[in-house]
């Protein structure tokens, strides 16, 4: 017995030891030298670097392809959820499938298939001029992608909670004469906020990094159509090393006020779900 309890603590200090060396070699320590890459010309360059105008333009568009797809992928998360666990349909699977298209392509190819999709060689093409529309090497383009990219991190979080909620008290709300808003608002929606915010902000830092298929669809047009992670392949493909590093410490910055707000959600969330039981 107590040779067990030994070797248990030897086993559990190993694990420990080896997932803390991990994370350092990983996370750590590629954190540390961006940060320090980036401050290694002193404040003054860091500055002009971040408050440049093509580095202010790439954080606009980066902001702005992220709140549309966090509003778009909310809007059809809340539906692709509610529609997959309370209602019976034909198609039910395909549909679960569909949804974690997105997962499983990649981001490359997602970029390739617009391209064919809007792109000049395309049947839609015609149609998109005749309507002013540019779609490839355009802004449309990046959202597009974006939202593709992010399309199942909301739904995703909410499918298994509202599995688990069941259709019982939604039920006994319709019964006592709530219509459909009222239940959603006071019945559903508190079950599934947590999980909801949870989705967000998954969906929010997915969006913010995307790279690949933003790459292919951009064009790479300098203060039009470049987000922080293309701005900062383009700095370093120069060779102007600080900047590049400079620029990629707001995306580290990002990253961790994301993570910390994701750790509070959690943490909320679970110190809720153990009130509740």
């Amino acid at each position: 017995m107590h040779k067990d309890t030994v070797g248990s603590k030897i086993v559990k200090w190993l694990l420990i030891g080896i997932s803390v060396l991990f994370v350092f070699l990983m996370l750590v320590l590629p954190l540390i030298t961006v940060i320090t890459e980036a401050l290694r010309s002193g404040w003054e360059i860091y500055l002009e670097a971040i408050t440049d105008k093509y580095t202010v333009k790439a954080i606009q568009l980066t902001l702005f392809a992220t709140i549309c797809a966090v509003i778009f992928n909310t809007i059809f998360g809340l539906f692709a959820a509610w529609t997959l666990t309370k209602f019976r349909f034909k198609g039910k699977k395909l549909l679960t499938t569909l949804i974690d298209v997105p997962v499983t392509v990649s981001p490359i190819i997602v970029g390739l298939i617009f391209v064919l999709t809007f792109g000049r060689q395309s049947l839609l093409y015609p149609v998109l001029q005749e309507l002013n529309i540019q779609v490839v090497f355009a802004v449309p383009g990046i959202v597009l992608a974006t939202v593709f990219v992010t399309f199942p991190f909301i739904s995703r979080e909410l499918i298994p909670v509202l599995e688990a909620q069941g259709t019982d008290e939604e039920e006994a709300a319709a019964l006592m004469g709530a219509n459909g808003l009222t239940i959603f608002t006071k019945v559903t929606f508190p079950h599934i906020k947590w999980a909801f915010l949870y989705g967000v902000v998954l969906c929010t830092a997915r969006a913010m990094g995307e790279f690949g298929a933003v790459s292919v669809l951009s064009g790479h047009l300098r203060g039009k159509t470049n987000t922080l992670p293309l701005h900062v392949e383009i700095l370093f493909n120069e060779f102007r090393y600080v900047p590049a590093f400079a620029v990629s410490s707001i995306l580290v910055m990002m990253a961790v006020i994301i993570l910390i707000v994701r750790s509070v959600v959690e943490y909320i969330g679970k110190r809720n779900s153990e009130d509740v039981r």
